[in-house]
C-alpha cells in the first residue's frame, strides 16, 4: 500500500490558494442547505427534515479537488449518500443548479435526500442512498460501457469514480463485487474512501484501514493512502517527529477522535501517551505554539488539497487496474461538532451557523451569494463548468421488435425450455434485434437454458481467452470468450448479477445506445437480489430479470430452491411488469412485448417467473384463425384470457397462473362431469390485472378493459385461485365483482419430494381444487 509522504508539486500555489477559497464556500453552502431545511423552512407535519452536515463536511476537500481540478467531461462520479449537499453546493457553483432549489432540500419537488439520476433537478451520474450499491455501480457501469462501446459506435468513456464512507465498507455488496474475476481488469475505476473513522452511531472500533487496504490489494487493486497533511509531515521531520508518528499511528480510532475534542492544554497532556517515545513527543510539541499544535492534530491527508490532486494524478497513471484511495478525514471537519461520536445527524444551532459564516468569510444574511464576477474563484468555477460540460448524447432507437416468431409451440414443454428456444427464434425472425440482446447470469447459464444462445453468440469478456475444451466432443456449451460475445457470466453472486444488469439497462440514457439486457437467476434467489435490482430500476434501469426454475414444482431440489413469495414481489416492484406465463406461446408473446418496452423514455423493466415442468401445449387452445389468434395475443399482453367457458352462467370461476394450469383444467373436467359449470381463466400477469383494478377504482392511471374481458359482471361467480406461490397474490381478484374467493397456494417452506406429493401436501392438486370449489358452493 503506497502512502503519500511528500508535499505535492501537481498544483501551483496560486491555484491552491484559490481552490482553498472555493473549498470554504462549498463547506458553507453544503452546511447552509441542511441548515435552511431544518432551522428556517417551516414544516407543518412537525417531522424532522434531517440532513448530514457532519458527513458532508468530511467530503468537502475530496470533492472540491475532484470537481474543480481533476474531473473531465467523460468522467462519472458516484457520491456517497450523506454527501448529497456537497454535490448540490458544487453544482450550484458550476451553474447547473438554480438558486431556488438550495432552500428546498428534502422538500416535495426539491432536492432529494440522496443523489438521484431521475428525481434531482441537476446532473447526477449515479443514484445513491442504498449503502454499498452506489459504489459497486461504478464497476458494473464500467463493464456495461466497455460492452456497449465494443459492440456499437459509442465514444470511449472516462473515469468511473466512487466516493464512499469507510463504514460503507462493512457492506457485503462491496466484497461480493470486488472478488468477481472481471473487476481487477477495470483500470477506469477509482474509489475514494472518506476515512473519517465514524459510522452512524459510533467511532469505528480499532484500526481497520490497513487490513482493508490489504484486502483490496489481494483483490487486485492499487491502493494509495492519504493519512497526514503537510503540517503534520513537517513535524514528523523534526527532532522527535518519528516518535510522534509512531504514537499517532498506534492510536485507536477512539483515542484519536477524543483528541479532536480536547482543548490545547488537555491535548498537550494526552498526546505524548505513555511508554517509549513519550519524552521525545513532549519535547517536540513543547516547541510548537497552541495554534499550530491544534491545527497539526487535525491536519489529515484527506483535507490537503495538494495531496488529493497529486493522488488523483497518480491513480490516473496506473490504467491497468482499479485504484482505491484511503483519504483520512475528520467528520464534521471545521464544524463545532467535529470528531464527536454523536455528530452524524447533529445540526448546528443558528448561533453556531452564524459563527461558521464568520469563520468561512461568508454572509449569513446572504447565504447563497456567488463569487464576484471578476474574482479568481469565479473564474475557477467557470473553467471547471466548461471542462465538465457534456454534449447531449443522441439517443438511438432500437430496431422494432416483432410481435411474434414463426415457432409452432407443440408437445410437452416447459416455459424454461421455451425461453431457451426463444433466442434462436429471435435471431432468425429479427437478427438486428437479437444483435442488441445481452444476457447475464451468475454461474447458472446452462441450468437456465441459455446454452443454445451461448453457443450461437459466445461469451463476452474484456480480452480474448483460450477455450481449452473447444476440441472436447463431450462439451455441450462452447465457452468461447472474446470481446464480441453477447453473454456475460459472473461469479455466483446474485447482487452482482442485478448490478450489472441494471447498468446494461442504463446505457440507453448514459451512452445513448440502448441494449436489450436479460438476466437469469434461480427464482428463490430473487429475494437475495431484490434490493440492488429495485434500486437499479429506481435509478432508471430497464432490463428483464428471469427467475427460473420457480415454486415447489422444483420438487426434488428441496425447500432451499423453492420460491414462495416472488409472485408478490413482482407485483409490488414499481416500474416493472411481472409475468408468469403458463405456455410457450404466451411466453413468446410476452417476452417480445417486454423487449419492446426497453431502452427508451417511458419504458419499463420486466420480471418473468418460469418453470421446468413440461406442460401439454395443447391446453393453451391457441386459435388458428389469424383474427382470433391476434385477439388472444392482445389478451395475453393485457394480463390473461379465458381458456374455457361454461355452457351458460358459471357456478364458479377457476383462475390459475403459470405452471398450475394443467391442475386447474383437470379440476374443471371433474367439476363439469359432476354437473358444475365453470369458467377457467389463465392469468399471464397478475400485476397488470391488479393495475387494471386500481385504474377502475380511480387509484391509478391505465385501462381496465381486461377486467370486463376476464370477469364480466354478468358471469360473476365464486372464485377459486391457484398458483405455485403464496395464495394472497391473487386475493385482490375478489374486488373486481365483490365475489367470494378461495385462494390456494403455498404458505410454508417447501421440501424434497415428487411433484404430485408436494402438490397434495400444499393443497394445489386437482382433488384440493375440486374440494375448494365444492366448499365454496356449499
Amino acid at each position: 500500500m503506497s502512502q503519500v509522504t511528500e508535499i505535492s508539486k501537481s498544483a501551483a500555489p496560486e491555484e491552491l490558494a484559490v481552490l482553498e477559497t472555493v473549498q470554504r464556500r462549498v463547506l458553507w453552502l453544503a452546511t447552509s442547505i441542511v441548515h435552511y431545511a431544518n432551522k428556517v423552512r417551516a414544516t407543518s407535519s412537525g417531522v424532522k427534515v434531517g440532513g448530514h452536515q457532519a458527513s458532508s463536511a468530511s467530503m468537502v476537500s475530496i470533492m472540491t479537488a475532484l470537481y474543480f481540478h481533476h474531473l473531465r467531461a467523460p468522467d462519472r462520479v458516484s457520491v456517497k449518500p450523506h454527501a448529497a449537499p456537497v454535490l448540490q453546493a458544487i453544482n450550484y457553483l458550476l451553474g447547473t443548479l438554480e438558486e431556488r432549489y438550495l432552500t428546498e432540500l428534502r422538500a416535495f419537488g426539491g432536492l432529494q435526500s440522496y443523489p438521484s439520476r431521475i428525481k434531482d433537478p441537476y446532473p447526477v451520474d449515479y443514484s445513491t442512498g442504498s449503502v454499498g450499491i452506489g459504489a459497486t455501480a461504478t464497476l458494473w457501469s464500467t463493464l456495461a460501457h466497455r460492452y456497449v462501446a465494443g459492440h456499437f459506435d459509442v465514444p470511449q468513456g472516462g473515469r468511473q469514480v466512487a466516493l464512499l464512507g469507510d463504514a460503507e465498507l462493512d457492506e457485503g455488496a462491496i466484497w461480493e463485487a470486488l472478488v468477481d474475476p472481471m473487476v481487477p481488469r477495470l483500470g477506469e475505476v477509482m474509489w475514494i474512501v472518506d476515512l473519517n473513522r465514524q459510522s452512524l452511531d459510533r467511532v469505528v472500533p480499532d484500526i481497520a484501514a490497513g487490513r482493508i487496504g490489504r484486502m483490496f490489494e489481494a483483490a487486485g487493486w492499487e491502493t494509495i493512502t492519504l493519512k497526514y497533511g503537510r503540517l503534520l509531515r513537517e513535524l514528523f521531520a523534526r527532532d522527535g517527529g518519528e516518535a510522534l508518528r509512531r504514537r499517532i499511528d498506534a492510536m485507536s480510532n477512539e483515542e484519536y477522535q477524543r483528541l479532536l475534542r480536547s482543548p490545547v492544554a488537555e491535548l498537550r497532556e494526552r498526546l505524548p501517551g505513555e511508554g517509549r517515545g513519550r519524552r521525545s513527543v513532549e519535547r517536540l510539541i513543547g516547541e510548537v505554539d497552541d495554534d499550530e499544535l491544534g491545527r497539526a492534530v487535525r491536519d489529515l491527508g484527506g483535507h490537503d488539497l495538494a495531496d488529493l490532486i497529486d493522488a488523483y494524478a497518480r491513480a490516473d497513471s496506473m490504467p491497468d487496474r482499479p485504484c482505491v484511495l484511503f483519504a483520512y478525514t475528520i467528520k464534521a471537519w471545521n464544524l463545532p461538532t467535529q470528531g464527536h461520536p454523536a455528530n452524524h445527524s447533529a445540526l448546528l444551532s443558528t448561533a453556531q451557523w452564524e459563527q461558521l459564516a464568520r469563520a468561512l468569510n461568508a454572509d449569513a444574511g446572504d447565504p447563497w451569494a456567488r463569487f464576484a464576477g471578476d474574482s479568481l474563484e469565479r473564474e475557477m468555477c467557470e473553467r471547471a463548468a466548461e471542462r465538465l460540460r457534456r454534449e447531449p448524447r443522441e439517443r438511438r432507437r432500437l430496431p422494432e421488435v416483432p410481435v411474434a416468431t414463426d415457432r409452432a409451440h407443440a408437445g410437452m414443454a416447459s416455459t424454461q425450455q421455451a425461453f431457451g428456444r426463444f433466442f434462436s427464434d429471435l435471431a432468425h425472425a429479427a437478427p438486428d434485434v437479437a444483435a442488441h440482446v445481452v444476457t447475464v447470469s451468475p454461474d447458472v447459464a446452462s441450468s437456465t437454458n441459455l446454452g443454445g444462445w451461448i453457443n450461437r453468440v459466445g461469451v463476452w469478456h474484456p480480452g480474448e481467452r483460450v477455450d481449452w475444451f473447444a476440441d472436447d466432443t463431450d462439451t455441450l456449451v462452447r465457452w468461447r470468450e472474446s470481446e464480441h460475445g453477447q453473454h456475460v457470466e459472473l461469479g455466483i453472486a446474485e447482487g452482482n448479477l442485478v448490478g450489472l444488469l441494471s447498468e446494461l439497462g442504463t446505457t440507453w440514457s448514459r451512452d445513448g445506445q440502448p441494449l436489450l439486457p436479460i438476466g437469469t437467476i434461480y427464482d428463490p434467489f430473487v429475494s437475495r437480489a431484490l434490493e440492488p435490482w429495485s434500486f437499479g430500476i429506481y435509478a432508471g434501469a430497464q432490463a428483464i430479470l428471469v427467475g427460473t426454475p420457480s415454486g415447489v414444482t422444483l420438487a426434488p431440489e428441496g425447500g432451499a430452491h423453492q420460491s414462495i413469495g416472488t409472485p408478490s414481489i413482482g407485483i409490488e416492484q414499481p416500474r416493472c411488469v411481472a409475468w408468469e406465463p403458463a405456455f410457450g406461446q404466451d411466453l413468446e408473446w410476452t417476452l417480445l412485448h417486454a423487449l419492446g418496452r426497453l431502452g427508451r423514455s417511458g419504458g419499463s423493466s420486466a420480471y418473468f417467473r418460469l418453470s421446468t415442468r413440461p406442460v401439454d401445449q395443447r391446453l393453451a387452445a391457441v386459435p388458428d384463425d389469424p383474427a382470433a389468434r391476434e385477439q388472444r395475443r392482445r389478451a395475453v399482453l393485457a394480463g390473461g384470457y379465458t381458456v374455457r367457458y361454461a355452457d351458460g352462467p358459471p357456478h364458479a370461476t377457476l383462475i390459475g397462473m403459470g405452471v398450475m394450469m394443467p391442475e386447474l383444467l383437470g379440476a374443471a373436467d371433474e367439476l363439469t362431469a359432476s354437473g358444475i359449470e365453470v369458467d377457467v381463466i389463465c392469468l399471464t400477469s397478475a400485476d397488470l390485472v391488479f393495475r387494471a383494478l386500481q385504474a377502475r377504482r380511480g387509484l391509478a392511471d391505465g385501462e381496465d378493459a381486461i377486467l370486463d374481458a376476464l370477469l364480466p359482471a354478468e358471469r360473476a361467480a365464486p372464485l377459486i385461485t391457484v398458483l405455485d406461490g403464496h395464495p394472497h397474490t391473487l386475493a385482490f381478484l375478489a374486488g373486481v365483482n365483490g365475489s367470494p374467493i378461495s385462494c390456494l397456494g403455498v404458505q410454508d417452506f417447501g421440501q424434497s419430494g415428487d411433484v404430485e406429493d408436494l402438490y397434495r401436501h400444499f393443497g394445489i392438486d386437482v382433488e384440493t381444487i375440486v374440494g375448494a370449489t365444492l366448499d365454496m358452493l356449499g
